[in-house]
């Protein structure tokens, strides 16, 4: 994690006008720490492009956070911590939170809560950050026990598009469908603690069926570079693989840079840090292996 210090001096490099928004901001939190620190100095560096940000595709913010994030380092497995620790699956899942470190989807979902954040009025606060969290990561907006988690990220798309979040992009890129069930989860139970409870391994094989009759819409590995023009910076992509009873191996922003090229911004494990690709995305999907194609999605303003 990025000590107090080293959040503080990245806050410093903001504008003077900047530095004194986001330090109003805390001053209406509890005492200042590296997130917090992150979310009042990221929110006042979205607002402070003014009125013409909010004519631009939402998930432009969500990059522009993602471009401050780089460097942050990465941490698997975040959201399972409180089952190491002997909490209950069954039990109301704690809301976990952080701006200091992430793994590939509590990137994506980070960078569109501040600029959620950023978006609303009033000051940015935690508690609202949180609130954007949770209703983009559990199913129809609502935390309870492990299995409302939108563990599959294929149905975290779905479910975020049949709610206005996003819009799912894959019948206007040309992509194909993909109809393999999913049986990741209770085919590997050993590798997921909270599937040890009967109940919760029963829930999650009832959510996998259920998702049979929703296809996930893969642009193929080969047809990238001919839609590549039509992705735009901000856009979610989920990587799909061709792995047994699994939809996607990795999340991400695409991500265009000066020169044009597209790009992927994303938390990987090999780094150990949030990072823009130097590879091209095709270039980059090519070199998955068992990579099948792509899920892109449109994140879209609060409606």
């Amino acid at each position: 994690m990025l000590s107090t210090a080293g959040a503080t001096a990245a806050a410093l490099l903001l504008p003077a006008p900047l530095l004194a928004r986001a330090r109003l901001a805390l001053s209406r939190e509890p005492p200042a720490d590296p997130d917090r620190m992150r979310l009042a100095a990221w929110a006042a560096a979205l607002r402070a492009e003014g009125p013409a940000r909010l004519e631009a595709p939402f998930g432009r913010e969500a990059a522009r956070v993602g471009e401050l994030a780089v460097g942050t380092p990465y941490e698997p497995y975040t959201l399972e911590a409180y089952l190491r620790a002997g909490g209950s699956p069954l039990r109301r899942e704690p809301l976990t939170l952080s701006l200091t470190h992430f793994d590939c989807a509590t990137l994506v979902e980070a960078c569109l809560a501040v600029a959620r954040v950023a978006d609303a009025p009033g000051s940015p606060s935690w508690e609202r950050f949180g609130r954007e969290i949770e209703r983009m990561r559990y199913r129809g907006g609502e935390r309870a026990g492990y299995a409302s988690r939108l563990h599959y990220f294929s149905e975290w798309i779905s479910d975020g598009q049949a709610r206005g979040l996003l819009r799912d992009l894959g019948p206007e890129l040309g992509a194909a469908e993909d109809r393999r069930p999913l049986r990741f989860m209770t085919g590997q139970r050993a590798r997921y603690p909270a599937l040890a409870d009967g109940a919760v391994f029963r829930k999650i094989g009832d959510i996998e069926r259920r998702l049979d009759r929703h296809p996930r819409r893969v642009v193929p590995a080969k047809r990238i570079p001919e839609v590549v023009d039509r992705i735009e910076t901000g856009d979610v992509l989920a990587f799909a693989t061709e792995i047994p009873g699994l939809d996607v191996t990795h999340a991400a922003f695409a991500y265009r840079s000066g020169e044009g090229a597209l790009r992927v911004l994303h938390a990987p494990l090999s780094g150990g840090a949030v990072e823009i690709t130097r590879t091209t995305l095709p270039e980059y999907v090519a070199a998955i292996r068992h990579s099948t194609g792509i899920l892109v999605a449109r994140p879209l303003r609060r409606r």
